[in-house]
Formats: C-alpha cells, structure tokens, sequence
C-alpha cells in the first residue's frame, strides 16, 4: 500500500491479458478446468462471507452512522479492524482477477462490463484502503460481499455440470440483487454527499457516487439484454 507500483503493474497486465489472451487461444482447444473454478468459486464464497461478517460486526461494534461516518485513522482496535478487512477486500479484487483469465481459457467472451468492473475495482479499492479505510466505505463494501456469497456460489454450482444447471434458475435474480446493491450504495452516498458538514471526503463520495451509476446503467443492459431477449424469443 505504500506505492501504487504494484497495483498498476497489475492492472496493465490485467489489461493486456484481456486483449491479447483471446487472440493467444484462438489455435488452442477450450480447456477443461470445471474442478479449478469449482474450488476458486467456494474460495472466494468463504472469503466473501469472512469481510461481510466483518464488517458487519465491526461496523456495529464500533457504533458507525448510515448517515455520515468519518475514517477513523487511530489505533483503536476497532479502527485497525475495520482497516484490516478493507485490505483483505481490496486484496479479494486482485484474486478475483483470475476469473477472467478462466474465461479466456475456456475461451468464453470477455464483456466490456466484465472487464470494466474488475479493471476498476481494483484501482478504487487501493485508493479507498490507502485513504479512507473505513468510515463511510464500509458500507458499499459490505453490501457487495455479501451479494459475492450468493454470486460465488451460483458460479460454484453452475461449474459442477449440466446435472446442477437446471435447478440454477435464480440467475436473473442474482442480476436484480447485482443492480439493487447498485442503487442502494447510490442512495447511501448520495445521502452522505447532502451532509455537508460530514469529515469523510467528499470527493470519494462523488467518484463512489458516479461509479455506482455507470455500473447500474451497465449491469441495465446486461439484464435487458440477456432476459428480456430471451423472453421475446419464447414469445415469438
């Protein structure tokens, strides 16, 4: 966290691993990995379910206001607690870099929204756990883990075969919980950005304010692409 060195080197390899993965798979065969991204989405619902309880008990423990809750950037245990899972949440981004690259392998297409999201994701939170570790950002954070429990564990389940699939029919659910955490983090920041005389950063609260809206209007199309064109075809 001392430089941004190591993140950025990341997120460039990201970046071109994206481009050029595709085009380094064309002359190779999909590859079999079902049992890889079966224990890597069981990983990560653990780990998700770790930070939400986390900052779930910490947030409470430590009386935080849905309102307007500045950084705490003291020794108090609690401050270094809540500081500690903002880490393993910026740190959870990085991991979950490896799901894109189970794409490529599988020679699945790569989205602009699923590259869009985890690129980002990844430079906000090292901004986030190296200004601002707490306060006012636990709650989006809290909110996305909680939804990567359910989110992972789809994924999980999708990837043990064809025998499983039939009774993942919850999928266009698991979207609308996607886009509802959206709108929820919208309100909560736009709450904090009317308190005016709030110490958390204001210029966090509109970056975090403007990122939610770009993913709700990206995840929108996803859905109205995905479920409202299925549902015309078994109209038609």
């Amino acid at each position: 966290m001392a430089s941004p060195v190591a993140t950025l080197s990341i997120f460039f390899m990201y970046i071109f691993t994206v481009r050029q993965g595709p085009r380094l798979m064309e002359a190779q065969k999909a590859m079999d990995i079902s049992a890889a991204i079966v224990i890597y989405n069981a990983g990560l619902v653990l780990l998700s379910a770790y930070m939400c309880y986390e900052f779930l008990v910490t947030s409470i423990l430590a009386g935080y206001s849905y309102v307007c809750q500045p950084t705490n950037y003291s020794n108090d245990p609690l401050a270094l607690r809540m500081a500690n899972v903002c880490w393993w949440y910026f740190f959870s981004k990085i991991i979950e870099l490896v799901d894109t690259g189970f794409h490529i392998l599988r020679k699945r297409p790569v989205s602009f929204l699923h590259a869009y999201h985890h690129s980002t994701m990844l430079l906000n939170w090292w901004l986030g756990v190296k200004y601002v570790a707490g306060g006012q950002s636990w709650f989006l954070a809290m909110l996305n883990t909680f939804v990567h429990v359910i989110m992972y564990s789809y994924y999980a389940l999708s990837a043990l075969g064809p025998s499983v699939r039939p009774y993942l029919w919850w999928k266009k659910y698991l979207t609308i919980l996607q886009l509802s955490q959206f709108v929820a983090v919208v309100i909560h920041t736009g709450t904090n950005m009317l308190q005016p005389d709030c110490e958390f950063p204001q210029g966090f609260n509109y970056a975090v304010f403007m990122y939610a809206i770009s993913l709700i209007v990206l995840f929108t199309n996803f859905y109205i692409k995905t479920y409202n064109k299925k549902a015309s075809q078994k109209t038609s």
